[in-house]
């Protein structure tokens, strides 16, 4: 099976006045289809100049970056643009919702950049679906202001899978959420990954990354560890104890 990631020797430095900084510093790994993967570090250490590589939003200074069989690394910005459309889904900290339309409009936005134009039935038709994935049909007509966070965060992820990409990168999906919210979005993501969803997570919470099922640490630009999660968490289960917790009544004697 074709890896949907695959990176030789990625390096990346900054130049920045007369001192070099190298954010990346040979990394070569894989990702294949169904992985559910965290992208751990410390501030510093690389991971959020990794994340932005895998996302296409920065060149690797050197090195081969191949995302679903294609190489990236020398693509003009237009073909760039256009792989980010068609291969990436992003699913952001901060949401990045626009704020004066709807949840359905939100989540068609990718459609209207993609090259294949489609009549305002099909898109409608394709973010009603991906609103469905993360149970949100019933809030298509709602403004971000009258969602909750986890709420705002499942329509930035029906966003991201609308256009049917072979990657999801989510960059601190649950840093602006409480921690049961945070789980619930967790939920979301596992489901997904059930599906066949390949995810890719940076999380700088080790609680966060015990949901996925393997584990990438970075330190000083390079990969210091890369294991799959023994004592993997399931969300499922763990929202079921934390509402066992509210109701009393639900606990199995």
């Amino acid at each position: 099976m074709n890896a949907v990631i695959k990176l030789d020797n990625i390096r990346k430095t900054y130049h920045t006045g007369e001192v070099d900084v190298q954010a990346v510093r040979g990394v070569s790994l894989e990702i294949h289809p169904g992985e559910f993967v965290a992208i751990m570090g410390a501030s510093g250490s690389g991971k959020s100049t990794l994340m932005n590589i895998l996302g296409c939003l920065d060149r690797p200074t050197s090195g081969c970056y191949c995302i679903d069989g294609i190489d990236v690394s020398q693509l003009s910005t237009n073909e760039l643009a256009d792989i980010r459309n068609q291969k990436i889904g992003f699913v952001f900290q901060g949401f990045n919702l626009l704020s004066r339309t709807s949840a359905l409009e939100n989540v068609e936005l990718p459609m209207l950049y993609a090259r294949q134009h489609m009549r305002s039935h099909e898109l409608r038709e394709k973010a009603l679906h991906a609103l469905g994935i993360v149970s949100l049909s019933d809030r298509a007509g709602h403004h971000p202001s009258q969602l909750s966070g986890g709420q705002q965060q499942r329509v930035a992820i029906a966003r991201a899978l609308v256009n049917q990409p072979a990657l999801v990168l989510a960059d601190e999906p649950t840093g602006n959420l409480d921690s049961r919210t945070s789980v619930e979005i967790m939920d979301v993501f596992q489901q997904l990954n059930n599906r066949g969803i390949t995810i890719v997570m940076v999380t700088h919470e080790p609680d966060i990354a015990h949901y996925t099922k393997r584990n990438i640490v970075m330190s000083d630009g390079h990969v210091v560890s890369d294991a799959p999660v023994t004592d993997r968490l399931f969300a499922e289960s763990e929202l079921r104890r934390l509402q066992a917790q509210l109701d009393p009544a639900l606990q199995t004697p």
